[in-house]
């Protein structure tokens, strides 16, 4: 009797508890895929506000913002695809205006390297290595390192960085140490880059038939041979600094023109 008497509990049992879970089966689930989506939910990270915002709210100087609309700074990193996290050089940085935006752009976990040879820290009695100074004083972008080196002797090792940006430079060395000279400041920067990553040049845009040396200028189909030379691979151009209003026959500090040359902006990329 004991034995009979046990087996319609045991099955009362089981009914009763597949019952109650086909009746509340849709319910139970669903309740615990809505606790899984708050959940989620709750642990995603909130994005930050987008550059160009942190670039115009943060602690830099004022007249490193007023530089900006002629500059464009978020709009060219977007360009050149450079992210944070990143590994990058500021080549002939100067006063490092745009090492400070790569900074911004790269985080805490990127680094930057703020290049200048001898020259560029000596020139104009010194302003450059002074406001270099002044914008690293007190640790203050501690995700840079200043590399007060020559060009053949950066001391970096080879694919090494994700990206190096050079603005207004490239005429300089072209127009006044030749082709060769460009040639070689290209092929520094690529040795410096992983396969795969991104030279970004910015320089004023010149005429064929103009004495771009003495304006300050170049033609960016020389800049373009120059840099396949070298073995890049052309991969795109921006006209995000273009300015047609400058008919490109003053010298680029030519006054009211400032800061508002026509510009040309490329993507050079390393063979991967």
């Amino acid at each position: 009797m004991q034995i009979f008497s046990a087996r319609p509990t045991a099955r009362r049992s089981t009914r009763l508890t597949a019952g109650r879970s086909a009746r509340r089966g849709p319910l139970f689930f669903t309740a615990l895929l809505v606790l899984g989506v708050s959940l989620a939910c709750a642990s995603a990270p909130v994005p930050g506000p987008d550059l160009a915002t942190r670039l115009a709210s943060g602690g830099r100087a004022e007249e490193d913002k007023a530089r900006d609309l002629g500059r464009q700074p978020a709009a060219v990193i977007e360009f050149l695809e450079i992210e944070p996290g990143m590994n990058v050089m500021d080549l002939i940085a100067a006063g490092g205006y745009y090492t400070e935006v790569l900074a911004e752009s790269v985080g805490p976990d990127g680094h930057v390297y703020a290049q200048n040879m001898e020259f560029m820290l000596k020139f104009r009695d010194g302003a450059n290595d002074k406001a270099m100074t002044a914008r690293l004083a007190g640790g203050r972008l501690p995700n840079v390192d200043r590399l007060d080196r020559e060009l053949d002797d950066l001391g970096l090792e080879a694919n090494s960085l994700d990206a190096v940006l050079t603005a207004l430079n490239f005429h300089d060395i072209y127009n006044g140490r030749g082709p060769e000279a460009a040639h070689e400041f290209l092929v520094t920067a690529l040795n410096a880059l992983k396969p795969g990553g991104v030279l970004g040049l910015i320089d004023h845009m010149g005429d064929a038939d103009a004495d771009n040396e003495q304006l300050h200028r170049i033609e960016v189909s020389k800049t373009i041979k120059s840099a396949k030379s070298a073995g890049f691979i052309i991969e795109a151009a921006s006209d995000v600094l273009r300015h047609p209003e400058d008919d490109r026959t003053q010298m680029v500090f030519a006054e009211g023109l400032r800061g508002a040359t026509d510009r040309f902006v490329l993507k050079l990329r390393k063979p991967r």
